[in-house]
């Protein structure tokens, strides 16, 4: 599968995502109290998270990703970047208007919660994307949430982007917002 065609399967999963997250009618308990997404902005502590600027070069470089970033906003609501590697697509987002417990009713395929340093995490496949090389460490940082997704630029250039994209996450958990 080629990059684009990959990077198209992996955006058309995530409009997939959020389309069925509307879908998914009243609000479940404890979940974030309604508002204009303004609001909710000026609220989060992710409003100046720059997903873009926010990797070091050696972390890039550790990942086997190079920048210039690309922007990465397919969905509106989860603003990031992508940097691309001879083996592996790095994509950085973030996404203010939805907590962890919100977030992790979203349309996944699996949504494995983990712990990073006391914060709520999960290793998670957006729904129909298993098997595709693809997998995100979702990590509840300054309200919402971020998202390091690894995707192998062929099905099986990246031996394990689940454990990938928690190692990154937990790289740079230190430096996110509370």
């Amino acid at each position: 599968m080629s990059l684009v065609s990959r990077s198209l399967a992996v955006g058309v999963a995530g409009l997939a995502l959020v389309g069925l997250s509307a879908c998914s009618g009243s609000p479940g308990k404890g979940s974030e109290e309604t508002s204009t997404p303004t609001s909710a902005t000026q609220k989060s502590g992710l409003s100046n998270f720059d997903p873009c600027n926010f990797f070091t070069p050696e972390e890039l470089s550790a990942a086997g990703v190079s920048g210039p970033s690309r922007p990465a906003d397919a969905l509106s609501s989860q603003p990031g970047c992508d940097w691309e590697g001879k083996d592996v697509l790095l994509t950085l987002s973030k996404n203010e208007t939805e907590g962890f417990e919100k977030y992790s009713k979203n349309n996944f395929e699996t949504f494995d919660e983990i712990d990073i340093n006391g914060r709520k995490a999960a290793r998670a496949v957006t729904a129909g994307s298993g098997g595709q090389g693809i997998c995100s460490a979702i990590i509840s940082a300054g309200g919402g949430i971020v998202d390091v997704n690894v995707a192998g630029i062929m099905r099986d250039s990246v031996a394990d982007p689940c454990g990938e994209a928690e190692k990154i996450a937990r790289q740079i958990e230190p430096r996110l917002p509370e």
